[in-house]
């Protein structure tokens, strides 16, 4: 789906304490060790909540020592760097850099928009 919200991330320096207070909160369960770019979070510490409730965006968390919290939603796009690079010429710095995952699955990058909110771009590799 490009151009919709494909999932979310909830990223912070302490993701074991993320994650037990969303499973306590909603039930979101998930144990660490999710395929992701160290970039976006330390790999031992990311879980991915496929789709809580059943039929919502899938969610992330993770993060660790270093990793400034933030919430992120994940646009769908066709071309990761192109649409990066067009994010640019309009205002937006980048975060993190195009990166793809380590299984090679999907390819990711974060910009701050004019206002200074992060958003994640992701595609496919």
């Amino acid at each position: 789906m490009v151009d919709t919200v494909v999932h979310a991330e909830i990223i912070g320096e302490h993701p074991d304490e993320l994650r037990a207070f969303y499973s306590a909160l909603f039930g979101w369960d998930a144990p660490p060790g999710d395929p992701v770019a160290s970039e976006v979070s330390d790999p031992e510490s990311y879980s991915f909540n496929p789709s809580p409730g059943g039929d919502g965006v899938p969610v992330g968390i993770g993060g660790g020592s270093g990793f400034a919290p933030r919430v992120v939603f994940y646009v769908g796009v066709d071309d990761v760097a192109a649409t990066l690079g067009r994010a640019v010429a309009l205002g937006a710095t980048i975060v993190v850099a195009v990166t793809t995952r380590p299984d090679g699955g999907v390819r990711v990058a974060q910009f701050a928009d004019p206002e200074g909110n992060i958003i994640g771009l992701a595609g496919p590799a």
